[in-house]
């Protein structure tokens, strides 16, 4: 525990000196965020991206569990921004969540907002970043939630922490790309390098120099606090003759388990014990996609950086590559999934709702639309588009927040299906090209107050078969049963983990398989849950619920703050 008290002082005087965060206001700790254009070098050539306070990745924000700071965010680009704070629950308070035209307008360039960040029950690793657009490929950085002032981790205090942040990287810039897609309706161009901490690493053209390098002493034990902030990619992430020992996911701890590689989707955490327990050497981290498509391009590239011992002794030139299980290896994907289990201890205890009041099942299916003369670049000259329960989400001109608190009509409608509107087979090898057509809406899903929830997330074969991470704002819930196939509500519940079920923020539904989530619905506002596959998001793959408020004031959606962006 002293040692634990000296690591707390010890950031808590790296926070004082940190030039981002400023003490002027009120009683809560505020971050200063400038977001503009900052020329970066890859892969041999110089763009301009969008970063805050010109880093890439962006500045990590540290906290404990409980408090609550004030984000001062200022949009010196040239694009509209807004930022979310991914896993933060918010209870409240989703004026500040960030999902443009959900919970508020963007701000636009030259324009600032303070978003209040509330921390509750979140302990661990978590990450920000924009929510407008493809601005988060570069937008985007890590948020480290301390145990509250006086307690420690349920293990061992490690030695030192370390951020490895995964990203994409492309020589283009991102907004074209994404506008191009959009306008032609066909798939974006996949990346030309993933990241390590900003850096392709030395299996990239003019990078070696760049290459992340993790310092170790022989014998001493390392937390890494990995972060999935890749636009398209599931990866694979191991350390060359090193395991790893889980330890959380999603800022929530769970049942240490040692594994030599790990699974991470766009949007997911994991925590990780690394003991550098080989010889002084050079060892190489490297990540690379799981893709299990069929005829989907991807990025089929390797992101390194090097684990480097302390010490005097003659290294491996190059350094050697770990195992990566095989890109299509869906056995090696859904086996490190199905192996997180939540602590469930006496101190972190855990809440699974046992009696559900509300049942939901949806699709989640990659769609085509029609295009006049075939003109698309889709599949047959189509447009792609993506969805939930056969809707492909609009968005609107306004905000679904301020319409819900403003009781102003005609921004949505309240009809999303607790069921797909239609019944078939989910996951046939073919399918009927009719199915693949999807309307387009902007409806929610309206959820009473403490309502126990059980959602089932059924991938489908229409177009493309292709997991699914999923996101839900404003809530973690627990995973408490997944599989292939088509979901059967009599046999599969039987199998479910009641126990405990890992409880997360953003889960991959399976290919040509389904997921189910349970959450208690005690947080009022408006919430977005969407696929973190971001053209997958760009083409409609997204829903909304709206929690009631409760019965008191304790229970009810707080007013928005005055400085909300407008429309």
């Amino acid at each position: 525990m002293f040692g634990y008290k000296i690591f707390v002082l010890f950031i808590l005087g790296f926070l004082l000196f940190d030039d981002t965060i400023l003490h002027c206001r009120a009683w809560f700790r505020h971050y200063r965020f400038v977001v503009r254009e900052t020329p970066y070098t890859r892969l041999c050539e110089t763009k301009k991206i969008l970063t805050v306070n010109g880093q890439y990745p962006g500045p990590t924000i540290h906290v404990h569990k409980g408090e609550t700071i004030v984000v001062d965010v200022y949009n010196m680009g040239n694009y509209n921004i807004t930022l979310h704070w991914h896993g933060v629950k918010q209870p409240r308070f989703p004026w500040s969540d960030g999902p443009e035209y959900i919970t508020q307008c963007p701000i636009q360039p030259g324009s600032n907002f303070s978003q209040k960040v509330i921390f509750s029950t979140e302990e661990g690793t978590l990450w920000w970043h924009a929510h407008s657009d493809w601005s988060r490929a570069t937008v985007h950085g890590a948020i480290i939630v301390y145990p509250k002032h006086g307690t420690g981790y349920p293990f061992p205090l490690p030695f030192e922490e370390v951020l490895i942040q995964l990203g994409e990287w492309w020589k283009k810039d991102v907004m074209e790309i994404i506008t191009e897609a959009l306008a032609t309706g066909g798939d974006p161009n996949i990346s030309d390098a993933f990241t390590i901490n900003g850096q392709p690493g030395d299996l990239y053209p003019c990078s070696k120099p760049g290459t992340f390098n993790l310092n170790v002493v022989q014998g001493a034990t390392y937390l890494l606090r990995i972060i999935n902030a890749a636009m398209s990619d599931i990866l694979f992430l191991s350390v060359a003759n090193h395991s790893l020992t889980i330890v959380g996911t999603g800022a929530s701890y769970t049942k240490p388990f040692t594994t030599n590689y790990i699974t991470i989707s766009p949007g997911q955490t994991i925590d990780a014990l690394l003991l550098a327990d080989q010889l002084p050497d050079r060892y190489y981290i490297a990540a690379r996609a799981y893709a299990s498509g069929v005829n989907v391009s991807f990025d089929n590239t390797t992101t390194t950086a090097v684990v480097q011992y302390y010490g005097q002794y003659y290294p491996l030139q190059p350094p050697s590559l770990p195992y990566l299980p095989s890109y299509n290896d869906t056995f090696a994907y859904f086996n490190f999934s199905r192996s997180l289990r939540s602590l469930a201890s006496e101190s972190h205890p855990i809440d699974v709702p046992l009696n559900v009041t509300t049942q939901l099942i949806s699709t989640v299916s990659v769609n085509t639309i029609p295009c006049a003369d075939n003109s698309c670049d889709g599949p047959n000259g189509t447009r792609l588009a993506a969805s939930m329960n056969n809707i492909s989400f609009v968005t609107p001109s306004i905000d679904i927040l301020q319409a819900y608190y403003s009781n102003i009509s005609g921004v949505f409608g309240d009809q999303f299906p607790h069921v797909p509107p239609f019944i078939f087979n989910f996951t046939a090898n073919y399918q009927p090209l009719i199915l693949e057509v999807p309307n387009r809406g902007t409806e929610v899903l309206v959820l009473d107050y403490e309502s126990t929830v059980e959602l089932v997330l059924q991938g489908t074969s229409l177009v493309a078969s292709i997991e699914h991470p999923m996101h839900l704002h404003g809530y973690s819930f627990y995973v408490v049963g997944s599989g292939f196939g088509n979901y059967d509500k009599d046999k599969d519940p039987l199998t479910f983990n009641l126990v405990d079920p890992p409880l997360q923020d953003t889960i991959a539904v399976p290919k040509n398989g389904w997921t189910t989530i349970r959450f208690r619905a005690n947080n009022p506002g408006v919430w977005f849950m969407h696929c973190h596959f971001e053209r997958h998001a760009s083409w409609g793959m997204e829903m909304v619920f709206i929690v009631k408020n409760g019965r008191d004031s304790n229970t009810t959606l707080l007013p928005p703050p005055p400085d909300m962006p407008p429309c």
